[in-house]
């Protein structure tokens, strides 16, 4: 894992130099990777968080998202890249990139630490792809079930016995 953030991070920096990149970190998954991220940039970086919620305590998205957490700063004219813990179904960032790019910034691309392609219901543009993965319930490394298991160091599956 420690591998391919440092790839990403390389590729930002090579696409970005010259230039200041604002990140927006979606809380509260993708607070993880965005640290890790973020610790590997060497253009000059500045974080803004988010907060919203898709899911409730459930396991499957709800489809509707709801801003718990607004941005602090502006980002009109800003190159700004969204951290992304996981995208499965695609429909909270389908939701997320409108309202932020009625911001005006002066890019918007994603990068997301993993992906479940087998689950996309909206088209989303990925921009740095961490992993794709299979349709299975991961937690760890920011991931949670229920509030629980984002301090795992590690990702992993949860399965469910009935």
């Amino acid at each position: 894992m420690e591998t391919r953030i440092a790839e990403i991070a390389e590729q930002i920096n090579k696409e970005y130099e010259g230039r200041d990149v604002h990140l927006i970190c979606i809380l509260k998954g993708s607070l993880f990777f965005t640290c890790e991220l973020a610790k590997r940039l060497t253009v000059p970086v500045t974080i803004d968080f988010i907060q919203v919620s898709s899911y409730g305590s459930g396991t499957v998205s709800s489809g509707n998202i709801k801003i718990k957490k607004e941005l602090d700063e502006s980002i009109e004219g800003r190159d700004v890249i969204v951290i992304e813990d996981i995208i499965d179904s695609g429909n909270t960032l389908s939701k997320l990139v409108p309202y932020l790019q009625a911001m005006k910034p002066a890019s918007l691309k994603i990068c997301t630490l993993l992906d479940k392609p087998d689950r996309r219901e909206a088209d989303v543009k990925v921009d740095y792809n961490g992993f794709e993965i299979p349709d299975k319930f991961v937690i760890g490394y920011g991931l949670d079930y229920d509030q629980r298991y984002r301090n795992l160091p590690y990702i992993g599956v949860i399965e469910f016995v009935d």
